[in-house]
Order: C-alpha cells, then sequence, then structure tokens
C-alpha cells in the first residue's frame, strides 16, 4: 500500500468511496430525526448537545476514511474489505442514536464507533510498511487511534458526571491524533480528489434535507386543511436548500487546502457546516409542527431552528472557501445574509424572508464570479 500521486490527473471518488456515503446517509437521517423530536418537545438544550456529539461521530469517521483513501486507496480486496467492516460499524453506530437522545445511553454507540475505528487502525497498519514520512505518520495514526479507542471503551464504566467530561477529553484527543501524525510524518493528498468528497457529502446531507422536508410536509397534509402555509414552507424549503447548494460550490475549493494548516482548518471547519446541514431538516419539521399545532416551541424559537442552521452553513463556508476567492461584493454580502437571515424569526412569515436574503446572496453570486477564475490559465 503505497503513497498516491497527490498530483494525479483525472483522481476522482471511486464506486467503494461512494458506497461507503451510503451508510452515512442513514445515521445522518436519524440524528437529524432525533433532533427534530428533541427539539418539538423543547428539550432545546440536550437535544443540540446530544446532535453535535453524535454528528461528531459520524464526521469524524467519515473524514478519516477519506482522507486516508486520498492518500492510500488501492481499490483491492482487502482495502475494500476493511471498509465493508467501517460500514458495519457505521450501522451499528446508527442503531444507537436513538437510545443516545431516549435514554442518554451511549453502549451502542460507543461499540459502532471502536468497530469503524479499529478497521481505520488495520488501515493504517498496512500502510505503515510503505516506509518513509508517510510510514512515520501511518504508525502514528494506528497507535494514537487504538488508544483513543481504548479509552471510549473505558468511559462506557464511568458514573454520568464523569462520562460527559470523558467525552469532552477523548473528542480533543481525536482531534489531536493527526496533528500529532502529520507533525511527526507526512500523508500527501489529492486536492482535487479530497474537495470532491467533500462536496458529495454535503450534497448527500442537502438532499437529506430535501427528503426529510419533503416527508413531514406530506404528512402533514394528511392531518390539516391549512394548506397555505405547508405549500409555502415547501416552495421557501427547496428554495433555501438550492441557495445553500449555489453558495457552497461557487468557490473553487481545491485552492484552500494547499498546506497543512489551510487542510485542517477545511477539514475540521467542516464540522459545522456539515452539522448544520444536517440540522438544517429538522429544523424544518419543527416549523411544520408549529404550523400545524403538534409542537411545544413557540413560533419564534422554531424558526431559530431552521435559520441558526442557515447562518452557520453560510459563514462557515465563507470563512473556508469563498472569502479569499471573493471580491468586496461577495465578502460583505455572503457574511450579512448569515447575520441576516436570523432576524427571520421576528416576523409573521415563516421563511419568507430567509428565502429572500438568500435569493439576494445567490444574485451576487452570479454577478460576480470567483477572483480565480477571473485570472488567465497559463
Amino acid at each position: 500500500m503505497r503513497p498516491r500521486d497527490p498530483g494525479e490527473r483525472g483522481r476522482a471518488a471511486s464506486t467503494l468511496e461512494l458506497f461507503f456515503d451510503l451508510v452515512f446517509v442513514i445515521a445522518v437521517s436519524i440524528a437529524s430525526v432525533q433532533l427534530h423530536h428533541a427539539l418539538t418537545d423543547a428539550h432545546i438544550g440536550q437535544g443540540i448537545l446530544n446532535y453535535l456529539v453524535v454528528f461528531f461521530g459520524i464526521w469524524w469517521a467519515w473524514m478519516n476514511f477519506t482522507w486516508f483513501a486520498t492518500s492510500f486507496d488501492t481499490d483491492d480486496w482487502y482495502y475494500r474489505l476493511l471498509t465493508i467492516v467501517q460500514m458495519g460499524g457505521v450501522l451499528v453506530f446508527a442503531s444507537g442514536i436513538p437510545t443516545v437522545f431516549e435514554h442518554h445511553d451511549f453502549t451502542v454507540l460507543i461499540i459502532g464507533y471502536v468497530v469503524m475505528r479499529l478497521a481505520m487502525v488495520a488501515q493504517w497498519l498496512r500502510a505503515a510498511r510503505a516506509g518513509g514520512a508517510a510510514g512515520r505518520a501511518a504508525r502514528t495514526y494506528a497507535a494514537g487511534i487504538t488508544i483513543v479507542q481504548a479509552l471510549w471503551l473505558v468511559t462506557l464504566l464511568l458514573p454520568s458526571p464523569a462520562f460527559g467530561l470523558a467525552q469532552a477529553v477523548l473528542i480533543g484527543a481525536e482531534l489531536a491524533v493527526p496533528i500529532i501524525a502529520e507533525k511527526l510524518g507526512s500523508t500527501p493528498w489529492h486536492p482535487h480528489h479530497i474537495t470532491e468528497r467533500y462536496g458529495l457529502f454535503t450534497l448527500i446531507l442537502l438532499g437529506e434535507s430535501l427528503l426529510g422536508s419533503a416527508n413531514a410536509i406530506i404528512e402533514a397534509l394528511h392531518e390539516t386543511e391549512t394548506l397555505v402555509p405547508l405549500i409555502a414552507v415547501a416552495a421557501l424549503a427547496l428554495i433555501a436548500t438550492a441557495a445553500l447548494w449555489w453558495i457552497y460550490f461557487w468557490p473553487p475549493h481545491h485552492h484552500a487546502i494547499g498546506t497543512f494548516a489551510s487542510s485542517l482548518l477545511y477539514g475540521y471547519g467542516h464540522f459545522f457546516i456539515f452539522a448544520a446541514a444536517g440540522a438544517f431538516s429538522a429544523g424544518i419539521e419543527v416549523e411544520i409542527d408549529v404550523l400545524t399545532d403538534h409542537g411545544a416551541l413557540h413560533p419564534p424559537l422554531a424558526s431559530l431552528a431552521y435559520t441558526i442552521p442557515i447562518a452557520v452553513f453560510i459563514l462557515g463556508i465563507w470563512a473556508l472557501a469563498i472569502r479569499p476567492n471573493g471580491d468586496i461584493w461577495v465578502n460583505t454580502a455572503l457574511p450579512a445574509a448569515g447575520v441576516l437571515v436570523l432576524i427571520d424569526p421576528l416576523l409573521p412569515i415563516p421563511f419568507g424572508v430567509t428565502a429572500i436574503i438568500l435569493s439576494a446572496a445567490v444574485a451576487t453570486l452570479v454577478w460576480k464570479q470567483p477572483i480565480s477564475a477571473r485570472q488567465p490559465h497559463q
């Protein structure tokens, strides 16, 4: 298992990577549904905290495989087998999400997570045989991941107050492993391939938002005679999702990961973008519950359930990829849009102002090309 050429021409996501992503659709969907139920029942603080912890596990497992694949994907039978084992771990992880929200029981979730991560250790040990800087990094990854997974299993024996503190410490340890490994060695990454993978996962999350919103609206239509607000939410949800897609794919993302520091910022920063995209559909469903008198939240709080994810998504992608590629117009319009959507809860028309603000942001992007696109090709 030798490192892949970071300058390889025509490098694209493999069918195995696309297959791998499918199980994350299940995990994201379950997490979004559980967040929706928690917010609808007015369990706001605990619901958001559980969602962020669960989504960290989803995002971290996906991201580690993605960066490993860009460096060492051999696509032979052993690589494929270990990837499928990881997929099994994701499914176990997903099955444990409801018990986290309902009973604060992380047992099944952690077992599934450890299965995912130990399969990743086997991949890193194989990559370590390549030697050199990549081999040193691979050995550090394998050792660090193994130690942290052992500690995750130990946390299952801790009482509740200590368990929460241990969670925070081990999440920090997980985040530290790549930093240490890349300092002691180095692994190559393919800028176009890695940003394509992030873009594909963003599409999955936005698609999940459309699906979740559509299902909620269809179900609500059978239970209410108030069709106009629901039809309006359906139309505006489509506009908002399309706008988020437009905004995300406007800049050339591969320019954002030229150095290790910028790659780290891009990779870790996407946690907030991905989590926001996953929470967006939950927010729409909460708004529908309020319109149909099925929710415990007051209307302004219900509106925040979708405007906050939109704001985080826009501000996150602006900071990571748009800001270096936009002029003063773009770099004014996008942050302003991210902030202004938060005024929607103060107005009596659900989603209406948000759709107008997002449309204006997209119009600005249509008017202005990325700076890099205006430069002549060498």
